[in-house]
């Protein structure tokens, strides 16, 4: 297959992209700076210099290929207005440039955040209400399902959504960068996480299947972490205090049932220990 992804020289794509060249598909890579993609070219990778927001530098190059896989975003670090510009603006922008291409298979990388906090005493499902905390990325990713969903229905998009929950291994550093903000935590409460070698399956599944236009999938390992495990495995305490923290034992897992049944998914590493243990963190 003739692959053009985004964000290849982000978390997620540095690591999904080398992944495709390795199973012999042809692999574009839109980058904003061509010498951060040097590995990734001497792998094989077709490098094209562009912005998202500017179609004009990227719209030839997708033409002959049969997927976009949308992993470029603004998280952390930016101020909301650049969080927005990123991860609504530029998905339209891709999105209607992938539409006068002709790419038949658009696959946009979301967030479980989506789902906000709420508590609906069971694991969250692709169809739930989505009801994110106040924070500019999981509100723009949700603007950007919303357009990308009204795309597909009203000119053929051909999207699949996949909804990404915390993703580690692979020499990421995502979970110790992370652990002073989880110190206010309750130990009890759990999140679902995903290894890179995981995200990778689920997207290149996404990626390849048939008759799924306009389907979401949430992703997820098998063994949903609490605080607790996750400092104690990284030889850190939480505070006393913590214990006293209220949580919500649903609020950050979901229900992965849909992507087992329909693309059938199946974890390489099914919880982080199992991870742990193969030496792939």
């Amino acid at each position: 297959m003739n692959f053009f992804i985004t964000g290849a020289t982000g978390k997620v794509g540095s690591r999904f992209a080398p992944r495709m060249l390795q199973r012999g598909h042809r692999v574009k890579l839109l980058v904003r700076d061509a010498a951060k993609a040097e590995s990734l070219q001497r792998q094989g990778a077709e490098i094209v210099e562009g912005e998202l927001a500017k179609p004009e530098t990227y719209l030839d190059a997708l033409r002959g290929c049969d997927v976009i896989v949308h992993l470029a975003a603004q998280f952390r670090g930016v101020d909301d207005q650049t969080t927005r510009i990123s991860n609504l603006d530029g998905a339209i922008a891709l999105a209607d440039a992938a539409l006068t291409a002709e790419v038949p298979r658009f696959v946009f990388s979301s967030t479980n955040n989506v789902y906000g906090n709420a508590n609906r005493h069971r694991p969250h499902l692709e169809d739930d209400e989505l009801s994110p905390v106040s924070a500019a990325y999981p509100q723009s990713k949700i603007e950007a399902e919303a357009a990308l969903l009204s795309l597909h229905r009203e000119q053929g998009l051909g999207l699949r959504i996949v909804r990404l929950p915390f993703v580690y291994g692979e020499g990421d550093p995502h979970i110790t960068d992370i652990l002073p903000m989880l110190r206010g935590w309750n130990p009890a409460q759990r999140m679902h996480m995903a290894h890179h070698a995981d995200v990778s399956q689920a997207l290149m599944l996404a990626s390849t299947a048939q008759g799924i236009d306009g389907r979401i999938y949430n992703v997820g390992d098998d063994a949903p972490i609490t605080a607790e495990e996750l400092f104690r495995l990284h030889g850190a305490q939480l505070p006393p205090e913590a214990h006293e923290q209220e949580f919500n034992p649903w609020g950050m897992v979901v229900d992965t049932t849909r992507i087992r049944n329909e693309l059938n998914y199946r974890p390489i590493y099914p919880s982080f220990y199992t991870a742990k243990d193969a030496g792939t963190l």
